[in-house]
């Protein structure tokens, strides 16, 4: 059960978060949350019980949360991207790559960030992609938060997506 996630639901069934497994299990025991799915044959367990571990909660009290985006971090555009370079789909050295270079005026931003293994990055330099001739695959983007924890995060399972698909 180590590293596995729990996603949680407000209380209308709408995704806000995930948490460690040993977090979802008190805030169930503490009647502050209800089991919704468990882990197939997962279990915690304890001195003289065991119990079901959960997969996915939902809060017993509905929670107004702020809208959250995802954080601009070099981990979270590598985690967009597949772990890979967009030009040449190397998994080795990546680095981050300025489409429109900041020279030129470009800004660090969802929109204007990339991962680039360094032979690519070092061949695009600070050059725009049609002066060398490379091209993007796909038009970078921001996430949502949801979209993230859904195509991005790798940590949820099957019982999440009836959740996380609508979004």
């Amino acid at each position: 059960m180590i590293g596995r996630k729990v996603l949680i639901l407000n209380a209308d069934y709408r995704a806000i978060s995930v948490c460690s497994v040993a977090k979802a299990f008190l805030l169930v025991y503490l009647h502050k949350a209800e089991m919704v799915n468990s882990v197939p044959d997962g279990f915690i367990q304890t001195v003289n019980k065991s119990f079901a571990a959960p997969s996915v909660i939902r809060l017993n009290s509905y929670v107004n949360i702020p809208y959250r985006g995802v954080m601009l971090t070099r981990q979270n555009i590598f985690k967009r991207d597949g772990n890979q370079c967009v030009y040449c789909k190397s998994t080795q050295n990546l680095t981050l790559d300025h489409v429109i270079p900041r020279s030129q005026g470009g800004k660090t931003s969802w929109t204007n960030l990339v991962s680039a293994c360094q032979r690519c990055n070092s061949k695009k330099s600070d050059f725009s992609l049609e002066d060398v001739g490379m091209k993007l695959p796909y038009e970078p983007f921001k996430p949502t938060f949801v979209m993230f924890l859904r195509d991005f995060s790798r940590m949820g399972d099957e019982n999440w997506k009836q959740f996380l698909q609508n979004v």
